[in-house]
């Protein structure tokens, strides 16, 4: 008795080419098939939905300016938690000269819903003429993390 896949001269032409077809789709599919996976395990579970919350990020001149808008940001409760990052080197393009400058970054997470209202407090208490607000939404994350930031933040 033979165990394994049968030899190629065993196989008619069509299947040898199914079998083949069907070995390559179950290899380029795994991924697909396990994010689906994830995310319907994600929605039954109820454990968080991916970009529910987002991470955002905006420079500041100086750690001052930094923690004022930290603090105003938490206390408006546009975000649960605000990290302040400092001595980053920022390399940019303004008003046709290349600039270098030391900043303090703030990492802000929230929720996906406030980023409009963090972006407006931002550009009303920034002191640069056009202040970075990028945010990213947050596709994964440790559950009970993910949950804090929705319980401190409302919708």
């Amino acid at each position: 008795m033979r165990i394994g896949l049968p030899s190629a001269e065993t196989l008619q032409g069509g299947s040898f080419k199914s079998l083949i077809l069907t070995v390559l789709l179950s290899v380029f599919m795994f991924q697909v098939l396990r994010t689906v996976g994830l995310r319907a395990f994600s929605m039954a579970s109820e454990t968080y939905t991916s970009g529910t919350h987002s991470a955002a990020f905006v420079t500041c001149p100086n750690d001052t300016v930094a923690k004022d808008l930290a603090r105003g940001i938490v206390e408006r409760k546009l975000a649960a938690c605000v990290n302040i990052i400092p001595a980053i080197k920022s390399i940019y393009e303004w008003q046709g000269k290349i600039e270098e400058d030391n900043e303090v970054l703030l990492m802000i997470k929230t929720r996906s819903s406030k980023v409009p209202a963090l972006a407006e407090y931002v550009r009303s208490n920034h002191p640069y003429e056009v202040a970075e607000v990028i945010s990213l939404p947050i596709d994964q994350g440790n559950p009970p993390y993910l949950k804090w930031i929705g319980d401190i933040v409302p919708e």
